[in-house]
Parts: structure tokens; C-alpha cells; sequence
């Protein structure tokens, strides 16, 4: 019977498909992570997903950014860097590739992210599960017991000692009654895109169009100069025609070119869709996302053919295989990541990664972009994945405690990666130590990041690490 547009659904029993020690919720960057370094020492660990496969935002045509700081050197290893050794092993990733814009780009091959981070998995012991949805949770008092799962074989629950959230939409964490907020203060959040893929660019002609008729090709914050010295690159720019195309009839959804030259040559990778309003954690308002942005990508091709040199005679290729979000909800947690510990290099006592990408604000509205760079490096601190009132979860990736602001700088994926490792160890070892995530010993989890390969700045007491 129905009562103000709601049914109540009589209780069941649900069966429990497995009980592990950790269980990463996730297959995205910062999952694969997780769990690899979870299981890297023959704890029971088992990652689901809800796709077909595993890679998350590294399988939509994107580069991975952040691997170097400000300053040129590398702040990103460990783990993730030896997954880019893997990918590089077979052509699919290119080296850390210094970028005024960006900090460094890594250019990656979608479909062998794929095929590289389920060998990854496999090769650790990791029970891979996927086409499995997280629905509900199951808690005993303020502590998390595992996860309801829904698939094509019905309902039911997997028990876990800790569970690492790496959905980037917290969707463990929401389930479970962690505070969490979304947007900013008006609830407005950054804008999706929908990545699109385009064969038959001529990519020298467009770099060295750059490179010769900077007063006609100009780009944001990147010296035209740039591209006489790399083959392989990203434009962001090119306002000037945007705003001939405009002002000739086209309709495009933002203010800047965004093309990302592939590994195979003549593959070109274009970020230039936005859909404005998008709630990616509303599957009406997601559909809605899919199909705006879908539908843009033939205006956007009309312009680059007629407008940018190089893609006169390109042909559509492919689409991503999902839309990509750059924000949905973020969790509060024991701190919460702000502003000034980008802008101001921040510095933690129980850092557990470092990163240097800066403040990347799309706007909710209007299509434009807001970048602001801090000069350096900043930390990002373990009680940032550590959520408020429940115990037993960890929260990695553009997920995490931060705010609006903040969460724009932490949200690109070499970041993602190397929280995702630090959230497994921390996992690790508090199953080890019989204690919870909460109450772990993080200069004990800091020495085993170091220990095993990972980047963190010297330890430093500022305001933000006593606050």
C-alpha cells in the first residue's frame, strides 16, 4: 500500500555472499590502489565494482595529472608510479610530462588501463567482484560491518573488518550516516564532461600552428613555445576562436579549447563538453547528463574541423564510456581540507600524501574556469580520510574532507592514486593491529608508505597540523 508516494518493503533475509578483511568499495584509481596495497601482505581483501570493468576516470580518454609538483619534482610514487611502469611496459603510458597548466600530464591507454589494473588486482589476491552495486549498509552501533550489495543474482551482504570507500561519490559513507556535503554554498557543483575521442588529426599541424602564430592560436597559461618541444601534449585555449564560432552561430557549451593528443597517432581526445546542473549522484539527473552531453559533441566537432588546424579531416571515433564527474558529495571528516592548506602549502603531522595540482574550479555556471597555484606542494592528512561518527571506514579519492574549494585541487587522479594507496596500508594495519582505522598509529603507517616506495614532504608543524 502506498502512503504519500512511498511503499514500505517487508524485511528479508539476505544471505552473505563472503566475509573478508577489507573491502574496497570502488574500482577507480584510488580503489585499484586500495586494494593492492590492502592485500599486499595476504590479508583476505575484495574489491567491488558496479561496471564491467576497473579503472574508473583512467578509462575515459583523460591523462592522469599530478605525478610532479610545482617545482618539477616527482611527489607522486609508490604504487601508483609502478602501475605507470607496467602501462609504459607496453606502450600504454607515456612518461611524467612537465606542464606550466597541469603540473606534469601522463598520457594513459583507456582500454589497457583496463586489461593492466585487473592483472594488478588478480596477480595481489584480490577478490575481484563486478557488475555489483553497494545499495545499504550494515552497521552494529557506530561501527561499520560490511556492505549490502545488489547484482544481477539478487541481494546480499559482504562482512568486512574495514571497508574503504573509493566511489568518489562517498556512497559508502552516505549510506552509513557520515556527514557529508555537496557543491557549494548555494549546492551549485563543477560541471561533467563528456570525453570524446576523434581520429585523423594532424597533430604536428596544429602544434607547430601554435608554435609559429601564437598572436592567432593563443593558450591559457602554457608558453606557445611548449609545443615546438613535445609531440604529445594538451591545448587549453584557443578563446579567440570560441568566440568567433560563437559569434558565426555555433553553440558551445564553454569558454576554452580542451584537446588531449592520444598514444596512437592522430587520436586526439577532446574535453570540451559541460553540462551545467548535473547531480551525479541522481541517476535522472546523470541521464540527463548523458544525453546533453552526447549531443554536444557533434557542434564541438563542426567547430574543431572548421576552426583549429589539424582537424580538417578528422573523424569521429569513439565516446567515453561513462560521463565524468568532477564532484558529487565530499565527507566531513576529522579535518577538513581547506582553501589555505592548498593555497598556503600546508603541511600535516600525519600527512599521507603529498600533491601540488592547484585550485581547478569549473564554474557550476557560465562555462568558464577559475586555476590558482600555490607555488609548490601541499599535504594531504590522514584524519581527511577518516569520517565523523562511524568507525571502521576509510574514505579515499575526491571523496575525501574537504571543502568546495579544496576538494578542486585534490580531485585529479595521480592524487586519488596515492590515497588510495595510503587508506589500503592504513586498512591493513589496523586489521593487523587489531584497532581501529581511527585510532591507528599513522606515524607507523607514514613509515610504511616511505618504506615501500611513496613521496612525502619532512614532517612540519604549522597552524593547519594543530588546528
Amino acid at each position: 500500500m502506498m502512503v504519500n508516494n512511498k511503499i514500505s518493503i517487508p524485511a528479508r533475509e539476505v544471505s552473505v555472499r563472503k566475509e573478508v578483511d577489507v573491502l574496497v568499495v570502488g574500482g577507480g584509481p584510488s580503489g585499484i590502489m586500495a586494494a593492492q596495497a590492502a592485500a599486499e601482505d595476504g590479508l583476505k581483501v575484495a574489491l567491488i565494482e558496479s561496471r564491467s570493468f576497473v579503472g574508473g576516470n583512467m578509462t575515459i580518454g583523460l591523462p592522469i595529472l599530478g605525478f610532479l609538483g610545482q617545482k618539477g619534482n616527482q611527489i607522486i610514487k609508490g604504487l601508483p608510479q609502478k602501475f605507470i611502469d607496467r602501462l609504459a611496459a607496453q606502450q600504454a603510458a607515456s612518461e611524467h610530462r612537465p606542464c606550466p597548466l597541469h603540473m606534469s600530464i601522463t598520457l594513459v591507454e583507456p582500454e589497457a588501463v583496463k586489461a593492466v589494473a585487473l592483472e594488478v588486482l588478480v596477480e595481489s589476491g584480490v577478490d575481484v567482484l563486478l557488475y555489483a552495486f553497494c545499495v545499504d549498509v550494515i552497521m552494529e552501533g557506530d561501527a561499520l560491518r560490511g556492505v549490502v550489495i545488489e547484482s544481477k543474482a539478487g541481494r546480499e551482504v559482504i562482512l568486512a573488518k574495514v571497508v574503504i570507500d573509493t566511489t568518489g561519490d562517498a556512497d559508502v559513507a552516505y549510506r552509513a550516516g557520515v556527514p557529508t556535503e555537496q557543491g557549494n554554498e548555494k549546492g551549485g557543483m563543477q560541471p561533467p564532461t563528456m570525453m570524446f575521442c576523434l581520429g585523423g588529426v594532424d597533430t604536428e599541424k596544429l602544434r607547430h600552428s601554435i608554435t609559429e602564430e601564437p598572436r592567432t592560436y593563443l593558450t591559457d597559461f602554457i608558453p606557445n613555445e611548449y609545443f615546438g618541444q613535445n609531440q604529445q601534449f594538451i591545448v587549453v585555449g584557443l578563446r579567440n576562436l570560441m568566440q568567433q564560432a560563437k559569434a558565426e552561430g555555433y553553440k558551445l557549451p564553454t569558454e576554452r579549447t580542451i584537446v588531449i593528443t592520444g598514444l596512437r597517432q592522430g587520436e586526439v581526445w577532446v574535453n570540451m563538453s559541460s553540462v551545467q546542473g548535473v547531480n551525479g549522484v541522481d541517476p535522472q539527473s546523470l541521464s540527463h547528463g548523458e544525453i546533453k552531453g552526447r549531443e554536444q559533441i557533434k557542434e564541438i566537432h563542426r567547430y574543431l574541423m572548421h576552426y583549429v588546424p589539424g582537424f580538417e579531416e578528422s573523424y569521429f571515433s569513439k565516446t567515453a564510456p561513462f560521463l565524468g564527474i568532477r564532484e558529487t558529495r565530499r565527507i566531513v571528516g576529522q579535518y577538513v581540507m581547506n582553501r589555505d592548506d592548498i593555497m598556503g602549502c600546508g603541511r600535516f603531522e600525519d600527512a599521507i600524501a603529498v600533491a601540488s595540482y592547484p585550485l581547478d574550479l569549473h564554474h557550476p555556471e557560465g562555462g568558464g574556469c577559475t586555476l590558482e597555484w600555490c607555488g609548490d606542494c601541499y599535504d594531504i592528512p590522514y584524519r581527511s580520510l577518516v569520517p565523523l561518527q562511524v568507525e571502521n571506514l576509510l574514505v579515499a579519492g575526491r571523496c575525501i574532507s574537504t571543502t568546495h574549494e579544496a576538494m578542486s585541487a585534490i580531485r585529479v587522479m595521480a592524487p586519488c592514486m596515492a590515497m588510495g594507496e595510503a587508506a589500503g596500508r592504513a586498512a591493513k594495519l589496523a586489521v593487523r593491529d587489531g584497532v581501529r582505522p581511527s585510532k591507528l598509529d599513522v606515524q607507523k603507517l607514514r613509515a610504511e608508505l616511505l618504506e615501500t616506495g611513496a613521496y612525502l614532504n619532512a614532517p612540519a608543524l604549522t597552524a593547519s597540523a594543530t588546528s
